[in-house]
């Protein structure tokens, strides 16, 4: 979609947050708007995600130990977490529409270095740059999906993440097909799909520009707002906090480590290897596509708690499996694990209403925060036990998500 299109066609599309009464004129949900900033999460987390599928280049490259690979992840992941609950703290407060190209000009900077980092320190500058630009794109881009969602938040926040989902798949599969066979420099050609990325964006900055309005919340004066007393908000809040712990502390035991498991468990080549892992990745997009609807008709409790516990028999089955199982139970733990996260971005936003951007920031923050130190601390276990250990261990953080039996039921905040 060129910004030509996607401003002038979609601008009377428009929904308004949750946390706003509707504006009676188009309450209908815009989905060229979700369309487009699902094709620039799309754009973003392809190339972030292929930093993580040329680690088994790399490591081969500059003679890295598993400690290392884990430390560009921590790096990366930290860039990406740190930054995001103040920038969404603070377009709260300022709304900046062109925040969004300006931060996949920052993951395009990121790219390039990579393609050329002559060593380990600047593959962590590379890393670091990707980072920022995810934690300047993931606030204002989920405050978009919000505002699109014509009060379907689920389906809109899930539609937004199918397109970073959908990303993270194709970037194995890309580099398997492209940059595996020709080195590191042919990263470079990547940047492509950031420039791409930055046109969508300034069409979605246009469109957001215009309806600036919609982001004045009238919120209820009578507490909260969804009926809960701050420490019932705060105490579901660390619930959320400790699944989204166990969700991206086992995700990243598999975005990091699972090609090399799969190389060091049945002899796969690296580009055998990043076949798998995109259909983790894609079992991911789906598992996100579902999830999402499936929230809005049944509740977002439900889905957290199956999603997140659900996983468990899986998750313990995946050590022992022969590679035909493993790749069964992988597209199986990718679409149940990958349906629950919408849930908890949106449950959270109702938590605390009149905190679009904040809100978002902070769980996408987390998030990726735990995937960095799961990296980080998968990578030392790695290396003084073995790959295969580490997904004995990690099998049993699901079980963790028996917590989600004490999060509040939410009122709407209408």
């Amino acid at each position: 979609m060129t910004p030509a299109q996607s401003s002038a066609s979609i601008a009377a599309a428009a929904a308004v947050p949750a946390d706003a009464t509707p504006a009676p004129a188009d309450p209908s949900t815009a989905f060229k708007v979700l369309g487009a900033i699902s094709v620039a999460h799309l754009m973003n987390d392809m190339i972030q995600s292929i930093l993580l599928a040329i680690y088994p280049m790399l490591k081969d490259s500059f003679s890295l130990s598993f400690a290392q690979i884990g430390m560009i992840t921590l790096v990366y992941q930290l860039a990406a977490s740190l930054l995001q609950p103040f920038i969404g703290l603070y377009t709260d407060r300022h709304p900046k529409p062109y925040s969004l190209p300006v931060g996949m000009g920052f993951t395009l900077v990121g790219l390039l270095i990579l393609s050329v980092a002559p060593s380990f320190g600047w593959l962590l500058v590379a890393a670091v740059l990707v980072g920022t630009g995810s934690s300047v794109f993931h606030p204002e881009s989920s405050r978009v999906a919000r505002m699109a969602s014509g009060g379907r938040h689920d389906l809109a926040q899930s539609l937004f993440q199918v397109g970073g989902n959908v990303g993270s798949a194709l970037g194995p599969l890309l580099a398997a097909l492209f940059i595996i066979p020709h080195g590191q420099r042919s990263v470079a050609w990547f940047s492509l799909a950031a420039l791409f990325g930055m046109v969508v964006l300034v069409g979605i900055g246009r469109w957001y520009s215009a309806n600036r309005v919609r982001l004045k919340p009238r919120v209820r004066r009578d507490g909260a707002g969804n009926g809960l007393t701050q420490k019932q908000v705060l105490g579901a809040l660390a619930v959320l906090g400790v699944l989204v712990f166990s969700k991206y502390f086992y995700l990243a035991s598999l975005n990091s480590y699972f090609t090399f498991y799969l190389i060091d468990k049945f002899g796969l080549s690296v580009r055998e290897a990043q076949l798998y892992l995109f259909l983790f990745l894609a079992a991911v997009a789906v598992g996100t596509v579902v999830g999402g609807p499936i929230g809005d008709r049944v509740g977002r409790k439900i889905v957290i708690w199956v999603s997140i516990l659900g996983v468990a028999p899986f998750t313990l089955m995946l050590p022992y499996a022969n590679l035909f199982w493993t790749g069964a139970l992988v597209v199986v733990i990718g679409m149940v694990l990958a349906s629950a996260f919408s849930a908890i971005v949106v449950y959270a936003q109702e938590l605390v209403p009149g905190k679009v951007g904040m809100i978002a920031g902070l769980f996408f923050g987390f998030a990726f925060g735990m995937g960095g130190v799961g990296a980080a601390a998968l990578g030392k276990l790695a290396d003084a036990t073995s790959i295969g250990y580490v997904y004995q261990v990690c099998a049993y953080l699901p079980l963790l998500g028996v917590v989600a039996i004490l999060l509040p039921k939410v009122e709407k905040s209408r």
